[in-house]
């Protein structure tokens, strides 16, 4: 009796046929948005060349990409400033955040005062009180701080707080039953089960802390994206307000996709999961 043995694939096929299906996988993902952007591109050059639209009311991509080129000095000048308010008034948002959530989740009387205000935080309307910011404490750093940890305080704060409310029941309990202290409950169980939601909420804030320290520096700062494109609004340069929308656009992608990678180095087993 004869036994038949299949031949051990090459592994330069193995090796490419991975290739392939991680090729396939990425391009999934990225191909569907891709496709729309340039869809979406290509229709509105073609627009503004057909309609002749003159570029202070419209300019094309081609237009927008070859003056932010040619001012890419300035506007990276303005970048810099954006990013330092942003990381700033993230950092206080986040530091706020993870201490309020701690407190809440030690204490239920705090839980029922707070929450409350926390609701009635996202009521305040920014649009009337970025002004009154800069009227009170200036064109400094402070009141573009405010406005973002205004902005991106509420869902970092709830986020950990649901994250932490949604932690495994039966494994607290065990850990109670051995004699674990309330910290040490915490500690095990319901700070790594609270990290998924805490980096959704990050995603979300990250990319409100941009439009935050956008908005604040559209009001009134000395430096910024958001003054650059208050600026060149006035001077109908419509081109290099899109320019710096687009690296806004940019900046907030770049960001969003960070919180990832920190997720995967914080919480590598979540993804595998």
């Amino acid at each position: 009796m004869t036994t038949s043995h299949r031949p051990p694939e090459p592994v330069l096929e193995r090796t490419t046929r991975r290739a392939w299906a991680s090729d396939s996988r990425v391009w999934g993902r990225v191909g569907p948005p891709v496709v729309l952007v340039a869809a979406g591109l290509t229709a509105w050059q073609w627009y503004v060349t057909a309609a002749d639209v003159r570029p202070q009311v419209l300019p094309s991509p081609l237009r927008v990409l070859e003056q932010g080129w040619a001012f890419r000095a300035q506007i990276w000048a303005n970048t810099v400033p954006t990013l330092q308010v942003t990381a700033v008034g993230f950092a206080v948002s986040l530091a706020l955040g993870w201490a309020l959530a701690i407190a809440v989740d030690f204490s239920p009387w705090l839980r029922r005062a707070l929450t409350p205000l926390l609701v009635a935080s996202q009521t305040l309307p920014i649009i009337a009180i970025a002004p009154l910011l800069i009227i009170w404490f200036g064109f400094g750093l402070f009141p573009k701080v405010v406005v973002i940890a205004l902005v991106t305080f509420f869902p970092i704060t709830v986020g950990l707080i649901e994250g932490f409310a949604a932690t495994d029941r039966q494994a607290t309990s065990l850990l109670r039953s051995m004699g674990a202290s309330r910290w040490q409950q915490f500690r095990y169980v319901r700070l790594p089960g609270a990290m998924p939601r805490f980096f959704t909420a990050l995603r979300i804030g990250i990319t409100y802390a941009v439009t935050g320290a956008i908005f604040a520096e559209y009001v009134g700062a000395t430096a910024g994206l958001g003054i650059f494109m208050s600026l060149q609004k006035n001077s109908f340069r419509t081109d290099l307000v899109l320019a710096a929308v687009l690296v806004t656009a940019l900046l907030s992608v770049t960001l969003f996709l960070l919180t990832y990678a920190v997720e995967r180095l914080v919480i590598p087993w979540w993804r595998r999961g």
